[in-house]
């Protein structure tokens, strides 16, 4: 039973995965405007039923990559030991999502960031996703700050964390010199000065 389930969950992995590679394929080609959910599903081989079973839009299916990352952020976070400083807590767990991320990733990938950066509709989405995540990660280190206003400060730094990777990230497209997790390190570190050692 396990085993059967173990296998449905693979496959639905590898079709969300093959719709959004197949997104990303035809935005980059053909631009976001000029591609439609029902091309995203041919190039994938699978209906427009099945889209619509993984995925609400073609902005949603093109940002899948980054859900997942942020997704596996908030894992790394809780994986981290209790009692430590929260700024330690969440640069930590962003050094080892961009090594693990972004480590050997083709350099293709940076190509194609470029030309779907900044489109508005996918913007838009990129907020909501991050408004998500920051809700869950503002939960997270509620639990990782001691003193008083716990739920405003928790969500302060739920923010500055994910603005400092965004900063990070989009600096990296526009000057790709460094490594990647050079210049996320860099840019923790010149937020780091601003946030007091407790949190």
């Amino acid at each position: 039973m396990d085993e059967t389930v173990g296998l449905r969950e693979r496959k639905k992995a590898a079709t969300r995965l093959a719709l959004h590679e197949a997104a990303l394929r035809l935005a980059v080609e053909q631009g976001l405007d000029g591609i439609t959910v029902e091309a995203i599903a041919d190039a994938a081989n699978v209906s427009r039923r099945t889209f619509s079973n993984y995925f609400s839009s073609k902005e949603e299916a093109l940002f899948h990559g980054d859900t997942m990352r942020l997704r596996r952020l908030l894992q790394l976070i809780r994986e981290q030991p209790a009692g430590e400083p929260p700024w330690a807590v969440l640069s930590r767990a962003a050094e080892r999502l961009t090594e693990e991320a972004f480590g050997d990733r083709d350099p293709s990938w940076l190509t194609r960031r470029r030309k779907l950066r900044g489109h508005p509709s996918l913007a838009a989405h990129q907020v909501a996703a991050y408004t998500a995540i920051e809700r869950e990660l503002a939960g997270e280190l509620a639990h990782r700050i001691t003193g008083g206003d716990v739920a405003l400060r928790s969500r302060v730094l739920a923010a500055t964390f994910l603005a400092v990777l965004r900063v990070a990230v989009q600096h990296w497209i526009e000057h790709p010199g460094d490594p990647l997790l050079d210049t996320v390190r860099t840019t923790l570190a010149e937020a780091a000065a601003a946030v007091p050692a407790h949190g």
